[in-house]
């Protein structure tokens, strides 16, 4: 039999450029951005300009974009059996037969070796130990994503785990990148965070791909709809307290006292709050099955996202900066 995949179709949908392209997911390039967060919370503590923290951060998002590209490639190569058997992902370049194994194998190693290219054009004013420690949690990452294809992504809670710690390993790439160190908030509010959209991802299959669940991922065999359900609750509520907890320990940095005290940070809670339960809710109902999808399609989560962004950039700007 051949090889699943091994050849391209006689009639190509598109253009090979083109379905290498959708093969990369740039539209799960967004991800990267949590390479971001570090060091824009942090760039009051870093004694430099915007710029001078902006670039490092940007190269070093871009990394982990070709580096996960790579391992999406990987991943679909893996499998393309699976993938057949889902309403969605059948349509992916391997599934359907327009990209081929061969090509795929060749084309996951040419994103690697621009992420690592782009490792080496980071700033050299820290040093060497900035190139060598983004190198290293964009390895880690790497390592991670490949052992999560192969082994980690059959054992139940631990293949959530392992797609979280990949989020939390873009974050500190990004601390690595302008050389602070990730605060413990931070940490638990990327894995807690990454964990309730793994868990929804997969609560949301159930609800699209119904009794073929199993087929699209054999993990979904260990485990259940109310288990799922308690665990996005779970998580979700974790998350919202984790970054509750962050508001009030920096309270004293946001207050306003034209308005009796009063911490505005506070209410960046009342987006973070509605975007997370308007994403319960439309994957309760099947809406979706991957939540990274409800901030391109959803736009009352999109706004939600939106105004927290917003919000945030406005106020970190005006009391860290405004005074100066």
């Amino acid at each position: 039999m051949d090889e699943p995949g091994a050849s391209t179709p006689q009639n190509p949908s598109r253009p090979l450029p083109l379905s290498l392209l959708k093969l990369a997911r740039p539209h799960q390039w967004v991800k990267s951005g949590f390479v971001l967060v570090g060091p824009f919370y942090g760039l009051a503590d870093t004694g430099r300009t915007l710029a001078e923290v902006l670039v490092p951060a940007l190269l070093t998002a871009v990394a982990f974009a070709f580096a996960s590209s790579s391992c999406y490639v990987v991943n679909d190569i893996m499998d393309v059996e699976a993938d057949r058997n889902h309403p969605r992902k059948r349509r992916r370049p391997i599934a359907s037969g327009e990209v081929s194994v061969g090509t795929a194998w060749g084309f996951a190693v040419v994103l690697l070796l621009a992420a690592a290219s782009i490792v080496l054009l980071l700033p050299s004013s820290e040093g060497s130990s900035v190139r060598g420690l983004v190198g290293l949690t964009v390895g880690l990452y790497v390592l991670n994503v490949t052992l999560y294809s192969v082994w980690i992504k059959h054992i139940v809670i631990a293949d959530v785990m392992g797609l979280s710690l990949g989020f939390v390993l873009r974050v500190m790439g990004g601390c690595a990148a302008v050389a602070i160190a990730p605060s413990t908030w931070l940490l638990n509010c990327t894995f807690f965070l990454a964990m309730f959209l793994a868990f929804g991802k997969r609560l949301g299959e159930r609800r699209t791909a119904g009794a073929n669940a199993e087929g699209v991922r054999a993990v979904q065999a260990a485990y259940s709809d109310e288990m799922l359900r308690m665990a996005v609750v779970v998580t979700a509520v974790v998350t919202l307290l984790s970054y509750s907890g962050y508001v009030q320990a920096r309270e004293a940095d946001y207050i306003e006292a034209s308005m009796g005290n009063f911490n505005l940070l506070w209410l960046t809670i009342l987006p973070a709050t509605f975007g997370m339960l308007r994403c319960i809710v439309l994957l309760e109902r099947g809406d979706y099955d991957d939540p990274t999808e409800l901030a391109v399609h959803d736009r009352a989560f999109a706004f939600a996202g939106l105004v927290f962004m917003l919000m945030t950039v406005l106020l970190i700007v005006h009391f860290r900066f405004g005074s100066g």
